[in-house]
């Protein structure tokens, strides 16, 4: 049975019509065009999918849209207007660490909030809050660099 469910979409009200079961990933991607929100393994294991839900990082893959009704629920596109966002972006390509790109918007959005959260992560912390963002491509040590890089260049960025 489709419903519509209301909820916050990077800071715009907004109605989803589907089931209470369909995945967030399907309903940002077809419903709203938001092809940003990539779908990896679609187990939440990889991370590719990965949006804020009330500020927090969550694997839309394996979350409910039912689970986001009158919630604030922010894509890589909602951040693409941050000033966090363009220090994070050029410190990835800085680093080195974008090569396909696949999981790198689910990664800008972990490194996002752990740097709103923790504005100077030591490579411990930065390793631990990227544990469930896969990259087959860099390996790890250039995306911590590139967090570690934008960390220290973030101004008032976060």
């Amino acid at each position: 049975m489709t419903v519509s469910i209301p909820f916050e979409l990077n800071g715009v009200p907004v109605e989803a019509d589907a089931s209470l079961e369909t995945r967030l990933v399907d309903v940002l991607r077809e419903q709203f065009k938001l092809t940003g929100t990539k779908e990896g393994c679609g187990e939440g294991e990889c991370g590719a999918c990965m949006i804020l839900l009330d500020g927090q990082p969550v694997l839309s893959c394996i979350t409910a849209v039912g689970a986001v009704r009158g919630r604030q629920v922010t894509t890589i596109e909602g951040l693409r207007s941050t000033t966090g966002f363009a220090v994070l972006s050029q410190a990835l390509n800085d680093a080195g660490a974008v090569q396909c790109g696949f999981c790198t918007p689910g990664t800008i959005v972990t490194a996002y909030a752990l740097l709103r959260d923790f504005p100077m992560p030591d490579e411990k912390t930065i390793r631990e809050a990227l544990a469930g963002n896969l990259c087959r491509c860099t390996g790890y040590n250039m995306i911590v660099e590139a967090v570690t890089l934008a960390a220290q260049k973030r101004g008032d960025a976060w």
